[in-house]
């Protein structure tokens, strides 16, 4: 038996032994639908606060926004909680009718005040997301001003000139232009060491207050997520619970779908999507995504600081080796920042192996003979493998990776703090703009430890001012072509100098016992939702 059999066969005896502690979860009534996916890289289920991938489809379940991308056309919005949006003239001023049915879970109306409040906390909380809207100005001084409700159905956004309403109104369909219920949140506000509260974030992180189609009720971290049926919302579907369980291992999951103790699995490789591709008794929904998996090289460490270095890494992979043997039905090779699908993405793939020319950069940059670097990665496959075959492929030009596997949340928190040196992690877009992905890659405003703006770039010490520029150049045009153009540009540049070794795009797909409909995917992350789903 090979190592990944055995570690397989260990993971699935595990489950079977806690589903012989838990019947409840055999034989799944048509009332409860039950997920087995990977959970682990949820910190926080406060719209607010989280960044991750996961963390935004759940809470796309539990909260609205103004606005959501349309789920057939991404690029185009439509309303959600808005009923109506206007600009003014001179395109500083954005205007919001909100709809007069919207409840929250507690049956209170959704008013202007509650969209006001969550757009101000969001700014004022400043955790991860926050980048998205303090983009337009917005201070913790200055928000309750500037975004504020005029009655209740009526909601003012003042921006600060520097960019269009239009790429304003994609900002507020990302995850952190949640709408929650203020009075309640702000009732189990906790007051902080510096004599402020914390609007709420202590209990929000575990708990929901929207006006979504579903309401939280539990969440362990990396064990399970339980939805219910929000009982104000009138058109209620036959599914009341959805338990999401959290399976690390895909031949896990697998199991528990072929038995029947899972009705959906969301994380299964290329070896198990080939059992079922041909299965009548299950169907594959799937979906092209903005989701990227790259290496990030923070430049803080004295070897990724040189760019004949991190030319040398990207130069050293094999990346159709990678894609083709080990996850040919899940991902597909892609090495800039804008996703397949997104307007300007450029496709081009320059890099390939070429071993000669990477030791020859090596050299050009003092290190010969290379070095020995640890990089961190998620435990869950595919990432074990992935990470293995970068291993060897560097091993080739004298780097020597030292694999540090972690939780998803762990990596993540690690990277956040700027403490990993290299790391294989994954990056899914905001919202359906170019500026998305090109402020997280580029933009490094203030490369202090204390920066308002913590994004990908700075995450990994890179502060480039000509980048910066240029992104901010390119979100100020009003020439459709030429944006596009400028973008384009980036994206070549940003592939040669930057310390990010882009290398594959994610497919994602949800596996589904026979009977199961009305799973929805979508391109962004937070466009993935179970609101129509159903059992036979």
């Amino acid at each position: 038996m090979n190592r990944r059999a055995f570690l397989a066969a260990a993971s699935a005896a595990s489950v079977l032994r806690y589903d012989a502690l838990t019947s409840a979860f055999a034989d799944t009534p048509k009332t409860i639908l039950v997920v087995a996916q990977q959970l682990d890289n949820v910190t926080s289920l406060d719209p607010h606060e989280s960044f991750e991938a996961v963390a935004a489809e759940i809470e796309t379940n539990l909260y609205q926004k103004l606005l959501r991308p349309r789920p057939d056309k991404p690029e185009e919005l439509q309303g959600d909680l808005a009923d109506s949006w206007t600009a003014s003239a001179d395109g500083k001023r954005l205007t919001f009718k909100l709809k007069g049915d919207a409840v929250f879970a507690s049956g209170a109306k959704v008013t202007a005040e509650d969209a006001a409040f969550s757009l101000q906390r969001a700014v004022k909380l400043n955790k991860a997301p926050a980048f998205i809207i303090n983009q337009f100005g917005f201070t913790a001084a200055n928000v309750e001003e500037r975004i504020r409700a005029t009655d209740e159905h009526t909601l003012e956004i003042a921006l600060d000139g520097t960019t269009s309403p239009a790429f304003a109104l994609y900002c507020l369909s990302a995850n952190v232009g949640s709408v929650v219920e203020k009075k309640l949140v702000l009732s189990h506000a906790q007051r902080d060491d510096k004599g402020g509260d914390d609007l709420g974030n202590g209990w929000l992180k575990t708990n929901s207050a929207g006006s979504g189609a579903w309401v939280l009720r539990a969440w362990r971290p990396s064990d399970s997520a339980t939805l219910e049926a929000s009982a104000a919302q009138a058109k209620r579907g036959p599914i009341r619970r959805i338990i999401l369980r959290h399976i690390t291992d895909p031949s896990a999951q697998l199991l528990l779908l072929r038995q029947g103790d899972a009705d959906i699995a969301r994380n299964l490789t290329t070896e198990q999507l080939r059992t079922l591709q041909s299965d009548g008794d299950f169907t594959l929904v799937r979906k092209a995504q903005a989701s990227l998996v790259l290496i990030q090289l923070n430049t803080a460490h004295p070897q990724l600081a040189k760019p004949q270095v991190r030319q040398a890494i990207k130069w050293a992979i094999d990346y159709q080796a990678l894609q083709q043997n080990l996850v040919p039905l899940t991902h597909a090779v892609h090495q800039s920042f804008l996703p397949d699908g997104f307007p300007a993405a450029v496709n081009d793939t320059p890099f390939h192996k070429d071993v000669a020319k990477a030791k020859a950069l090596l050299a050009e940059a003092g290190v010969p003979d290379g070095f020995e670097i640890v990089m961190d990665h998620y435990s869950a496959q595919p990432n074990p493998d992935m990470a293995q075959a970068l291993q060897s492929n560097l091993a080739e030009i004298g780097i020597r990776l030292r694999l540090l596997p972690g939780e998803n949340r762990q990596v993540l928190t690690k990277t956040r703090a700027r403490q990993h040196e290299m790391a294989l992690t994954s990056w899914g877009a905001d919202y359906f703009d170019p500026n998305s992905n090109a402020e997280a890659f580029c933009v490094n405003t203030d490369n202090g430890p204390d920066a308002r703006n913590r994004t990908l770039a700075w995450r990994n010490s890179w502060k480039d001012d000509g980048f910066t520029a240029r992104v901010a150049e390119a979100l100020r045009e009003t020439d459709g072509a030429k944006r596009l153009a400028l973008y384009d540009r980036l994206q070549r540049d940003h592939m040669e100098q930057s310390p990010f070794v882009i290398l594959l795009q994610t497919t994602a797909t949800a596996a589904c016992r026979k009977g199961v409909t009305g799973v929805r995917l979508g391109t962004l992350p937070d466009s993935n939702s179970y609101e129509g789903v159903a059992k036979s």
